[in-house]
């Protein structure tokens, strides 16, 4: 009878392991989508060998007061902090992880007791045995149990190392997302405080040119007196001189908002930037060297985190595959159980210990395995897609910016020129129109568009700065 029963077991032993098999067999097979990583070998038929997006920020950038902003947003921004505490989240699910292929170990005690029916197998074993000599079993038995247990999965198909690998990947995406927030915080606090100097130029000249307004409308006034002009000429002048002075209000508001952006972004309380706006025009950029395009791959931190989600995903493959194949897990206990307080620490008839051992593997309506395999090859060919746009985009950028700051600094250099030629107008046009050869109306228009024009450079201007910060930010500079 032992015979035939060992005979049984072994067979019973070898369906389980052929059928274990057979289902790791049948894992669905998906092709995985490589990544497209080739770049064209320079920008514009660029040659240059420098990249400034490897310099340091403050190498960079030279204006103190903006140096000072930047270092205090660096430390106080709250949606950089809230990144910080995003890494320190993905950090702590690797050691989450790598805590799943170790071995667990735990302790444990308990105290209890229970009435057995007596009509039951236990409960008529435990009538007809004594307890101890020839006492009987009593009615109500208490349990009191203390001891260790551990359990261990066998990470036979590198599914939990993989989980492992799969978590670190994705911390060190979020570690470049922080650097990409760094960079684009760099480049928003120096492209509002460019625009800060910039309103606050266009304010000083507004401000010139209400006082050449103002004394204009004295002398119309005068020479209305002097019956040299109407009454229509001395209105005229007046609304120009309204119309200019509305104009001061809103600048007056634009450079509080923008303050109070940058105030944001320092994470800091509204209240004055210190700034010098004296010689903005006059700034002029430093020569901004490109490299070449496969520089981006490193430098650019989102192009790096869609490499390490890239990876991460391929990873997320494997580890759903795995869930296919079987899994074995160990399970052991040592302790001490005893119906009697007294006896918990007999040695060895109170001692318990266990071990054993499962191979376990998804037989039948493994659908919610297979959708899971489903998605994470999915997500993986999504990553690919992603990580192939995320360069396409860093390089159409830094041509974008490229092609920005040539454009930007020849259009500068015409503005110049017609600021140039409508002030000697301004100065020809007052001439003539105090020696009556001038009609009013073409005094009011060379102003308008004098004032204009002074408008449009210092614009110009600021569009050359920010292009100036946003070539740096294309090129990945700001985070190192």
């Amino acid at each position: 009878m032992k015979k035939i029963n060992k005979t049984k077991g072994f067979y019973r032993l070898t369906v389980i392991g052929v059928l274990l098999t057979m289902s790791a067999c049948k894992t669905p097979e998906l092709i995985q989508k490589t990544a497209n990583t080739k770049v064209p070998e320079s920008f514009n038929t660029s040659k240059d060998s420098l990249n400034v997006g490897t310099m340091n920020w403050k190498d960079y950038f030279t204006d103190p007061n903006l140096i000072k902003l930047i270092d205090v947003a660096l430390e106080n921004n709250q949606e950089l902090n809230i990144i910080k505490q995003e890494i320190e989240i993905s950090r702590n699910e690797i050691r989450a992880k790598k805590g799943e292929y170790l071995p667990f170990v735990g302790l444990k005690a308990g105290a209890g007791g229970e009435k057995i029916g007596r009509y039951t197998s236990q409960g008529a074993n435990d009538a007809t045995t004594p307890i101890r000599g020839n006492k009987e079993n009593p009615e109500f038995l208490p349990d009191f149990m203390i001891g260790a247990y551990a359990t261990w999965e066998i990470d036979i198909w590198n599914k939990l190392h993989n989980a492992k690998k799969s978590a670190v990947s994705s911390y060190l995406a979020s570690v470049e997302g922080k650097n990409f927030m760094v960079t684009n915080l760099i480049a928003e606090i120096a492209n509002s405080y460019y625009e800060l100097l910039a309103l606050d130029n266009q304010l000083a000249i507004l401000k010139r040119n209400i006082k050449i307004q103002t004394d204009a409308l004295e002398i119309v006034r005068l020479q209305k007196q002097s019956a040299r002009v109407t009454e229509l000429a001395v209105r005229r002048f007046e609304a120009q001189v309204f119309s200019t002075k509305s104009i001061q209000f809103e600048i007056e508001q634009n450079i509080i908002e923008t303050e109070n952006r940058i105030h944001f972004l320092v994470g800091e309380y509204p209240g004055p930037i210190k700034r010098n706006h004296k010689g903005f025009v006059d700034l002029e950029p430093d020569i901004v060297h490109v490299g070449i395009p496969s520089e981006l791959l490193v430098n650019r931190p989102d192009i790096k985190q869609a490499e390490f989600e890239l990876a991460a995903a391929k990873l997320d493959v494997k580890v759903a595959k795995a869930r296919f194949y079987p899994s074995l897990g160990i399970s052991a206990g040592v302790g001490y159980q005893a119906f009697n307080a007294k006896y918990l620490l007999n040695t060895p008839k109170s001692l318990l210990y266990s071990l054993a051992g499962d191979l376990t593997a998804p037989l039948i309506n493994r659908n919610a395995i297979k959708a899971d395999y489903y998605n994470a090859n999915a997500k993986q060919i999504q990553a690919v897609y992603n990580y192939e746009r995320t360069i396409l985009n860093a390089y159409v950028e830094v041509v974008n910016k490229l092609s920005k700051m040539s454009n930007i600094e020849k259009s500068f250099h015409l503005k110049k020129q017609e600021v140039s030629a409508l002030a000697e107008s301004i100065v020809i046009s007052n001439k003539l129109f105090r020696s009556a050869r001038a009609d009013y109306m073409e005094v009011l228009l060379t102003q308008r568009d004098a004032l204009e024009s002074k408008f449009e450079l210092i614009e110009t201007k600021k569009n050359q700065m920010n292009a100036y910060v946003n070539m740096y930010k294309a090129l990945g500079g700001g985070w190192n």
